[in-house]
């Protein structure tokens, strides 16, 4: 094609403007830098960028994403947000560590936050793509299939036949009065499973004031939090109807091709550890599906320098970044310390390797790393996997790292020596460095901030007089009964909490630094959202000493929940123990369902129900099963 002529006796366009010479090389200097920076700039669009895409490869989007963002991450904030409590109590879902945004429940100082707004996140957000996110790319295929699937090989029935005891129990002459309180906190999951049923069947949560669902943003656009986290507790509790209602919609509604920010610790502990269970308990194969589906869309959070996976993940885009609040991009203690007993079922149901491999490596990153004092700090570097904050917690942002600890022992039927000895240490540097005793004899567990104690606990906390006691049980003769003493004290602390308010509800931390004891001393710590670690630790102590004040703390709890909790349309949080008429929270959290009404339930059950010679809770209090066959061998066949 020739190129059209200038007209006769029309000057170029430079010389149209009346430009002279060096004007007009300044002019195309200028215009040459802008054009340059123009195309430039293209590297700094997200991967996802429509404009991006017509102009570079798909592989050259990927890697410049990955290059911009490991440049930001070196610029993120060190600052001390993660000490920083909640003002008050959440609107949403409730992570089980709880961090200022974060787990053990985010399950303990996350209470409020989700991920990071990205207009905030952008500085601190490090995005990365794996290889299996790459050779979809490349190829088309989608990555979890290629890299992690594998022909099942576990044999269900074998399975069956292994257990000890039956799952729901015999309940040969048990007790009356018993019974009939099992009863009573059977109604009570029957009333709460009814209301969501009704008002916000499908959504992860049901607000029984406003009579509606909430979805929230913790789950990475994944539905039906309370459905999964209620299937076992259904089950062992006999609700046949209601465990089918949830079975169908896990088969028919619940859809994992979601493209959202998820939490890959509460995406972990409450859906796959729901799913793993519900298929253990009942053999049906949707469940494992689900759960297997699953676990492969979590795996790109591990890509990073180290392997420590980072805490927030797009589960349709594989792309994975740290808390915003987490200091200078770190990743938190109690999520990826909380992924080994789900990982290895995985690998067990799957034949796959690669799940297992994946939390043994985060083993060896912290055997590798030096502890100050022996103690775990609630921060690590997923690019160093050096520690960024000297902060240690046994409630939240660490608590579950060490349940899972013992209970990774415990899963292998004694067989992981090396869990139970980082256990062990971890435990005997607890007891010397954080165990206080108060002035009015109350045992309790303080907070370390790099060798200064804050001279609180948190309700989270409180799962530690279960932990221990259920060590306890295993350790040396001479140690036994310490431990068990130690156990008991802590328990009676949290018990102290409780009994201390005005509704016989615990509040969400309690201090022992201003002459009051077991009480909250700031109306940001004075709500309780139906947590259920109190009374886990009531279930175990029950169960391994079966002393009866344990059964009767219980009751008091189902009384207080009945009387303050219990409202037209199913079970609210409060927002101040301390309150004879308290206001409510509008919010049932799905781990009410899965966790503090299965404890207490079990609490008033035989100790063959869900026995602990065949099963250990997640936790969420998910049961998997005791692995009585050598896993090592199943999962290294190809």
């Amino acid at each position: 094609m020739v190129p059209p002529r200038k007209p006769p006796g029309m000057p170029g366009w430079p010389a149209a403007l009346g430009l002279r010479l060096p004007q007009k090389f300044l002019f195309l200097l200028f215009l040459s830098g802008l054009l340059t920076l123009c195309f430039g700039a293209l590297f700094l669009l997200p991967d996802s960028s429509r404009f991006k895409r017509l102009f570079l490869p798909r592989r050259a989007a990927a890697a410049a994403a990955s290059s911009s963002s490991s440049s930001s991450s070196s610029a993120a904030s060190s600052s001390a947000r993660d000490a920083a409590l909640p003002r008050g109590p959440p609107a949403a879902a409730e992570p089980r560590h709880a961090s200022p945004a974060a787990p053990r429940r985010l399950r303990e100082q996350l209470r409020a936050a989700g991920p990071p707004a990205h207009t905030a996140a952008a500085a601190s957000r490090q995005q990365v793509r794996g290889d299996g996110r790459r050779r979809e790319l490349d190829t088309g295929a989608p990555p979890a299939a290629r890299e992690t699937r594998a022909p099942s090989r576990f044999d269900y029935e074998r399975f069956r036949r292994s257990l000890r005891h039956p799952v729901r129990g015999g309940r040969p002459g048990e007790d009356p009065d018993a019974r009939a309180r099992r009863m009573k906190i059977k109604e009570m999951m029957k009333f709460a499973w009814d209301s969501y049923k009704q008002y916000a069947f499908g959504k992860n949560e049901l607000r029984p004031l406003t009579k509606n669902g909430h979805i929230g943003n913790m789950f990475g656009g994944l539905r039906g939090a309370t459905v999964v986290d209620a299937l076992d507790t259904l089950y062992i509790m006999e609700l046949e109807e209601e465990f089918q209602e949830a079975k169908k919609w896990v088969e028919k509604s619940f859809d994992l091709n979601v493209n959202g920010e998820a939490s890959l610790f509460e995406v972990n502990i409450r859906y796959i550890g729901g799913l793993l269970a519900a298929y253990y308990l009942t053999g049906e194969e949707v469940f494992k599906s689900k759960a297997l589906e699953l676990g492969e869309k979590l795996l790109p959070a591990f890509n990073t320098p180290t392997g420590i996976p980072r805490g927030v993940i797009n589960l349709g885009s594989g792309m994975s970044w740290s808390w915003g609040w987490a200091s200078a991009g770190s990743s938190i203690l109690a999520e990826f310390g909380t992924l080994h007993l789900e990982f290895l079922h995985l690998t067990e149901l799957s034949g796959n390797p690669v799940f297992a491999e994946k939390v043994m490596n985060i083993r060896k990153v912290l055997n590798r790393v030096e502890k100050p004092q022996g103690l775990y700090p609630n921060f690590l570097s997923p690019v160093t996997g050096n520690w960024v904050q000297h902060h240690v917690s046994i409630g939240g942002l660490g608590d579950s790292f060490y349940e899972y600890l013992i209970k990774s022992w415990l899963m292998s039927d004694k067989k992981d020596s090396e869990a139970k000895k980082m256990y062990d240490d971890a435990l005997e540097a607890i007891e010397k460095h954080l165990v206080r005793r108060s002035a009015g004899g109350l045992t309790y567990i303080a907070e370390w901030r790099g060798g200064i104690l804050d001279h609180k606990m948190g309700h989270l906390a409180c799962f530690s007089g279960g932990m221990i006691a259920l060590g306890a049980e295993h350790a040396s003769e001479e140690r036994k009964q310490h431990y068990m003493d130690l156990a008991a004290e802590i328990t009676n602390t949290c018990h102290e909490s409780y009994a201390r308010s005005d509704t016989k509800l615990g509040p969400e931390a309690f201090r022992f630094d201003t002459g009051t004891e077991a009480m909250a001393t700031r109306l940001s710590e004075r709500y309780y959202i139906l947590r259920p670690e109190v009374v886990e630790s009531y279930m175990y102590m029950w169960r391994l000493t079966h002393d009866l004040k344990y059964r009767q703390w219980g009751w008091e709890v189902v009384k207080a929940l009945e009387k303050h909790c219990r409202v037209e349309a199913g079970f609210s949080g409060i927002r101040d123990v301390y309150a004879t008429v308290p206001t409510h929270d509008n919010m049932q959290q799905s781990f009410f369902l899965a966790e503090t009404l299965k404890y207490l339930y079990l609490l008033f059950c035989e100790d063959d129900v869900l026995s602990l010679d065949d099963w250990v809770f997640n936790t969420e209090a998910h049961p998997l099963p005791v692995n009585h066959t050598n896993f090592k061998t199943k999962a290294s066949v190809q």
